[in-house]
C-alpha cells in the first residue's frame, strides 16, 4: 500500500523457520478441515443408515428430525408435513422441547405454516436466519413459545413433489447456522425423501397383502350352539404372505370340527398352498365318521398326488356331545398344541403327541386324542406366530400365552382372541391366527349367533 513501508521479513535460518511453522500451521488446520469433513461424512452416513432402517412412517419422520439434531449440534428440530394443496402444514412433529416447555405450549395450535415457517413452504430452497424475529416473514411466536433466534429450514420432497420442511432451531454452542450445517442437512433431507416413499410403499404393499389374505381366509359360518371366534393379523414385515389358515363347520348332531394351520414360507407360493389345503381339507371335514388323524392322512396322501406343496403343520378337531358334556377329539400335524380354558380354571396346554407335518411322510400315522370339556369350555387353536419371539424360547410365549388367556378368559369371545392377538407375546415377524371355540352349558341348550 502506497505510503507505508513493507516489514521486512527475517531472513536466514530464523526466517526459513519461521516460514516452515506458518506452512505446518496451515497444513495441520487443513488436516483438521479434512478430519471434520470425513467425521460429518461419516456421521451423515451413519443417520442415512439411522432413518433407512424403519419402516413405520411415523418413526421415520421423527427420525428424520432427532437426526437432522444430532449432525449439526441443534436445541430443536420439527418437520412440517404438508397437506394435499402444498400450501399449509397439516402435521408437525416436533424433538427437543422439554417436558416444562411442552407444558408451557398445551393448548396452543400446531403451526400451520405461516411466517417464516410459511416462507420455506413458498420458497423451498434452504434457508439460514441468524435472527428470526428480525426477519421479514417473522409472525412473531404464540404464548408460551420457547425463545429461538436462528434457523435452519430445509425441504423434503418424495418423487420431485415437496412432502414436508424440516426446521432446526438454535446450535448448542450459541452460533448461527454456517453453510456446512446447511449442506449436511441437505443430503439428509435428499435420503430422507427416499425413507418416506419407503416407508410409505411399505404400508401399500402390507396393506394388499394383508387384504388378499384376508380374502382367503373364510368368514366363521353360524355355529350354534357353538359360539366361535377368529383373528387373523399379518407380519410386521412387507409383502410378507402368510400361511396361515383356520377354518370351522357345523356338522350335524351338534359336532362342530375345526383346523387350523401353517404352511412354511412367507410368498405367494405359500400363500396358494394355504389356500389349495384348506380348500380340500373343508371337503374332508364334513365326514364325522372318520377321525381326525384318518383325515389328515387323506388330507396329506390328496397334496402329495396332486400337488409339489411346501410343507405344512395342521391340528384338525371335533367337538361333540356327551352325556355330561362334551368331547373333544383332534389329531396333529406337527402343529402347537391346542389351549383348553375350563371355567373357573387356569388355561392349560392339551399336550399330545403332535405327529409328522404335512408334506414329510405319508406312510406315518398320527395318532389321535381324547379329552372331555366341561360346559362352556373354551378351546384356542392357534399358530406359532403368536408366542415365538427371537429373544427366547416358544415355552416362554406359551406360558406367557396361557397367562394371557387366563386373564381374559371372562370376555366375549370375539373381544377374547383379539386381546390374544393384541397382546400376544410373539415377535411380529410371522403371521397369526387364531381360532376359538366355546361349548354351550351343556348339550342342546341354544345359544347366540356365532361371535
Amino acid at each position: 500500500m502506497a505510503g507505508r513501508e513493507q516489514e521486512p521479513q527475517p531472513s536466514g535460518i530464523p526466517g526459513l523457520r519461521l516460514r516452515l511453522d506458518t506452512e505446518l500451521d496451515e497444513i495441520a488446520e487443513h488436516l483438521r478441515a479434512l478430519a471434520d469433513a470425513k467425521d460429518r461424512l461419516q456421521n451423515l452416513l451413519e443417520a442415512v443408515l439411522a432413518i433407512s432402517r424403519e419402516t413405520e412412517l411415523p418413526v421415520v419422520l421423527g427420525r428424520i428430525v432427532t437426526t437432522a439434531m444430532n449432525l449439526v449440534g441443534a436445541r430443536y428440530g420439527a418437520l412440517g408435513v404438508l397437506d394435499d394443496s402444498g400450501e399449509y402444514l397439516e402435521e408437525f412433529i416436533t424433538a427437543g422441547l422439554s417436558e416444562q416447555e411442552r407444558a408451557g405450549l398445551a393448548g396452543v395450535e400446531l403451526p400451520r405454516g405461516r411466517g417464516v415457517l410459511g416462507h420455506l413452504i413458498r420458497h423451498p430452497e434452504p434457508l439460514r436466519v441468524v435472527d428470526i424475529p428480525s426477519h421479514p416473514a417473522s409472525a412473531g411466536f404464540p404464548p408460551g413459545h420457547p425463545g429461538m433466534r436462528t434457523l435452519l429450514g430445509v425441504a423434503i420432497t418424495v418423487r420431485g413433489v415437496i412432502y414436508g420442511d424440516l426446521y432446526l432451531a438454535e446450535r448448542q454452542d450459541g452460533r448461527p447456522f454456517d453453510r456446512d450445517d446447511e449442506d449436511i442437512v441437505v443430503s439428509l433431507a435428499g435420503a430422507a425423501g427416499i425413507t418416506i416413499e419407503n416407508a410409505r410403499l411399505f404400508h401399500r404393499i402390507r396393506d394388499s397383502a394383508e387384504h388378499f389374505q384376508r380374502l382367503l381366509l373364510p368368514t366363521l359360518p353360524d355355529l350354534r350352539p357353538f359360539t366361535g371366534a377368529a383373528v387373523y393379523r399379518p407380519a410386521t414385515a412387507p409383502a410378507r404372505l402368510g400361511g396361515d389358515w383356520y377354518d370351522a363347520v357345523l356338522l350335524p348332531g351338534d359336532v362342530c370340527a375345526a383346523v387350523i394351520g401353517d404352511v412354511v414360507g412367507h410368498d405367494m407360493r405359500a400363500a396358494a398352498a394355504m389356500a389349495q389345503t384348506r380348500s380340500m381339507l373343508r371337503a374332508l371335514l364334513y365326514d364325522r365318521l372318520t377321525p381326525p388323524s384318518a383325515v389328515l392322512r387323506q388330507l396329506d396322501r390328496t397334496l402329495h398326488a396332486i400337488a409339489d406343496l411346501p410343507v405344512a403343520t395342521a391340528c384338525l378337531a371335533r367337538i361333540e356331545p356327551a352325556a355330561d358334556g362334551w368331547i373333544l377329539r383332534w389329531s396333529t400335524a406337527g402343529h402347537l398344541p391346542p389351549l383348553l380354558l375350563s371355567p373357573g380354571r387356569r388355561a392349560q396346554y392339551l399336550h399330545a403327541e403332535p405327529g409328522l407335518p404335512l408334506g414329510v411322510s405319508i406312510e406315518h400315522h398320527r395318532p389321535d386324542h381324547i379329552r372331555p370339556l366341561p360346559p362352556g369350555s373354551t378351546v384356542v387353536f392357534f399358530t406359532d406366530g403368536l408366542v415365538e419371539h427371537f429373544a427366547h424360547g416358544i415355552d416362554e410365549g406359551m406360558a406367557d400365552l396361557a397367562d394371557l388367556a387366563t386373564a381374559h378368559a371372562h370376555l366375549p369371545l370375539q373381544d377374547f382372541v383379539k386381546a390374544l392377538a393384541d397382546r400376544h407375546p410373539g415377535d411380529g415377524h410371522d403371521d397369526i391366527a387364531v381360532l376359538a371355540l366355546r361349548t354351550p352349558p351343556r348339550p342342546g341348550t341354544p345359544t347366540a349367533r356365532t361371535a
